[in-house]
């Protein structure tokens, strides 16, 4: 009665004046221990309860291997499983959901399948403990394909079930088949919706992300949780939508305590303002945070990095370090990126001391430092040794391979990568073309490009576009760029106009870049440099007038070519 109640001392005290407690007794405790997460005073009192002869019970062994799972403690899960055979309790439903779950959160998802393969009796929970280890293991494709096995089984997913296959195809990068489950499921809560933003927010899609967010508030009748908040907020950062920002910040104090919101979503509005280069409303977040907490400090070293503060970011990687605050994963790649060759091996010789080596989150950081570094060969070794691989690392390989100019290469990621269960997002594409485009692969850029529409069922954005133009251009075909312009079902921006322009510029080709700067004036008709590009052009050729007349037409616009200014003085 007294550990139902939650009063410990007089459950202890009671407890204690027992000679010999029995099962019920000991499955209080046990109980209390469990679900007030004092994890290691369960498994001790077990291990204690062992000792002393009294025999558990099918009552006892979840409370159990619930704190093994929470404690990553495998070695303890599997003596008490021995011990659950040894008292004939392995039919039991409750206890075997307890041991698919335990197994799944100590990584060891084939141990967890076997139980549930051998249970002769499951429930919903059952599947979806199993369809869960999968997702928390990474196994995204073994997730999807038991969702139809459930079925067959004759069980219904139900929300939790929906949510999860939705966490596994955003991880995948396939948001817009999370979408279709999400338009299935009959009675989406906030995890849901959560799931969604924060899938696409996760692959690059803020605009949607964002959009899914102002969808929710309008639609449904739920109010977002911390994490909802903190997704949508981390998509204003990315898009630089001060205002949506600001407005979620007030929405948020309002409808949460101001110290849940801050300890909380500070981190990613404290990043959100930095982003947006308000510096004191960030400083103003900064100092409402718990200050004890690693991720006031991952914050701040975002903020440095957003504004381009790097040596100050490194700072305060080693303040924290100081004052004693242990680094996690998102402390050392967020830092990563704004480190040389120099700065960046020591913090990967502490990466590899915390343990932080097989995170697939630094290891996506490791491969852009040294790719970034001109360490290509490093980028690929990091790369080739990771047993997970996400969506971003896939694209910051094919990334660096583009930097680098090896486009072969990267382009042979590619397949590799679908093979790997991910779909390629518009990055991986924008990535693979400039890998095309900087190693002149024009033929295989072009075949890539329509893949994308063919192959994987996306419609090209404008930056497929711009590569397409560029690499035609970079080329020297011009008659065929001009020609991919025109049959564009977008209308041409002025970086599509600027290639074309600056290769007309190259090979002296008039009449193609007459047609690019007259475009490039339309677009920007204040921009002298357009027409100083055409008048340079005409010059070269020959064409006297016309570059005179061009630059009448600039100078009648109160247009004027600014100056060039040197470091050097004269003299020196």
């Amino acid at each position: 009665m007294y550990a139902d109640c939650d009063d410990l001392a007089s459950a202890h005290k009671l407890f204690d004046q027992v000679q010999q407690p029995n099962v019920f007794a000991w499955t209080a405790v046990l109980a209390f221990y469990s679900r007030h997460g004092l994890y290691e005073e369960c498994v001790g009192g077990y291990y204690k309860l062992r000792s002393l002869g009294v025999l558990p019970d099918g009552y006892v062994f979840p409370k159990v291997l619930r704190a093994c799972g929470q404690l990553l403690c495998l070695e303890s899960g599997m003596l008490v499983h021995k011990d659950v055979i040894v008292c004939g309790c392995e039919l039991n439903l409750e206890v075997s959901n307890s041991l698919i779950d335990m197994y799944a959160r100590c990584w060891d998802v084939k141990a967890a399948r076997q139980v549930f393969d051998e249970m002769l009796e499951r429930h919903l929970l059952s599947w979806n403990l199993m369809i869960s280890g999968y997702v928390g293991n990474g196994l995204l494709e073994m997730a999807v394909a038991f969702l139809y096995y459930m079925r067959l089984d004759g069980f219904e997913p139900d929300t939790v079930t929906w949510n999860m296959i939705m966490d596994a195809y955003c991880l995948m990068g396939r948001c817009d088949e999370a979408w279709e489950i999400f338009e299935e499921n009959r009675e989406p809560n906030i995890v849901s919706w959560t799931t969604l933003i924060s899938g696409y927010s996760r692959i690059g899609e803020h605009e949607k992300s964002l959009w899914i967010f102002k969808d929710m508030l309008n639609r449904s009748m739920l109010l977002p949780d911390l994490g909802c908040l903190s997704s949508a907020l981390a998509s204003c950062r990315h898009l630089g939508a001060l205002t949506s920002g600001k407005e979620i910040h007030g929405y948020g104090i309002k409808i949460i305590t101001g110290h849940a919101f801050y300890s909380s979503a500070g981190a990613a509005l404290l990043t959100m303002y930095s982003k947006c280069g308000r510096s004191q409303e960030a400083r103003n977040v900064f100092e409402l945070m718990d200050k004890s907490d690693v991720v006031t400090w991952n914050a701040m070293i975002l903020c440095f990095v957003d504004l381009g503060l790097g040596h100050l970011a490194l700072e305060c990687l080693g303040k924290m370090q100081r004052l004693g605050i242990r680094n996690d994963q998102t402390t050392l790649s967020t830092v990563l990126p704004v480190c040389d060759f120099k700065s960046g091996q020591p913090v990967h010789s502490y990466v590899i001391k915390c343990g932080f080596d097989s995170v697939v989150l630094v290891c996506n950081a490791l491969i852009h430092m040294y790719s970034k570094c001109g360490h290509i060969e490093s980028s690929y070794s990091i790369f080739t040794i990771m047993v997970n691989r996400d969506l971003i690392s896939w694209n910051t390989m094919i990334g660096g391979f583009a930097m680098h100019g090896i486009g072969q290469v990267a382009l042979q990621l590619l397949p590799k990568m679908v093979s790997s269960g991910l779909c390629p997002n518009s990055l991986t594409f924008t990535s693979a073309l400039s890998a095309c485009n900087h190693s002149g692969l024009v033929e295989e850029g072009l075949k890539l490009f329509h893949s994308i529409s063919n192959d994987f069922g996306l419609a090209p954005r404008m930056e497929h576009y711009a590569c397409v133009v560029d690499m035609l251009a970079r080329a020297g075909r011009l008659e065929d760029a001009l020609n991919f312009i025109h049959e564009m079902p977008l209308e041409p921006n002025k970086r599509i106009w600027g290639a074309l322009l600056a290769a007309c510029q190259e090979c002296q080709n008039v009449n193609i870049g007459k047609v690019a700067a007259e475009h490039l004036i339309c677009l920007e008709p204040e921009h002298a440099g357009h027409y100083i590009t055409l008048s340079n052009i005409y010059a070269r050729v020959g064409r006297w007038d016309d570059a005179v007349r061009v630059r009448k037409q600039m100078e009648g616009r109160g247009l004027t070519k600014q100056s060039g200014e040197s470091w050097i003085e004269r003299g020196s």
